[in-house]
């Protein structure tokens, strides 16, 4: 609990200590797909536990549960027209990678097959939210992982909202981690109280 609370704590500083764009504000009611693999899914949790779930609690968003387990970027990027024109949604938050990075395909590869599918969101008018991934690295084995720089450096060249840290924090944690990919059902908690947080100060809610 301690650290949870903290780690609330950080992310609000960062959210209040340096300006921020502002994006267009999605309001009780507007659909919003969550796209992404098995962590958008909710792997092993049940359904009232996933972040989708959590964040359409906290927002009162229609938030659509588009999560494939498994699924690569490279994958994704086929599917996202079809999901869009289904949905027609206001925003898509995008959490992909993780199993591009494991199978240890190159990342410049990945951070293409992402801009594709923000592309294509872009296209049809709805707002890009990319969710950043933890790569792989001797410090995610260590225990300590951290974003994978392509997320940061995709919202900037694209002019999208990055939702950062939060996945990465959940996974330094043993207690809100399920194994060494995915949160359990408290992880998927705090992740989604850090998603809101971030989206507020983003001015998307």
């Amino acid at each position: 609990m301690r650290y949870y609370t903290i780690t609330l704590l950080v992310l609000l500083l960062v959210a209040c200590g340096k300006p921020q764009e502002q994006y267009t504000k999605i309001v009780s009611g507007d659909i919003v797909v969550a796209f992404g693999d098995s962590v958008t899914y909710g792997y092993n949790v049940s359904k009232a536990q996933n972040y989708p779930t959590l964040l359409a609690a906290l927002t009162g968003w229609n938030v659509i549960n588009a999560g494939i387990s498994g699924e690569r970027a490279d994958q994704a990027k086929n599917r996202i027209p079809s999901v869009i024109e289904q949905y027609q949604p206001k925003a898509v938050l995008i959490e992909l990678g993780g199993n591009d990075f494991l199978k240890r395909r190159d990342v410049k590869a990945v951070k293409e097959d992402l801009r594709a599918i923000i592309q294509a969101v872009k296209s049809r008018n709805a707002l890009p939210i990319l969710v950043a991934v933890p790569s792989l690295s001797p410090f995610a084995a260590l225990g300590k992982p951290s974003d994978a720089s392509i997320y940061r450096e995709l919202a900037d060249e694209e002019n999208i909202p990055l939702i950062h840290s939060v996945f990465s924090d959940v996974l330094r944690n043993e207690d809100l981690k399920l194994d060494q990919i995915h949160p359990n059902a408290q992880g998927y908690q705090q992740m989604t109280d850090g998603m809101v947080i971030q989206l507020r100060a983003l001015g998307i809610l």
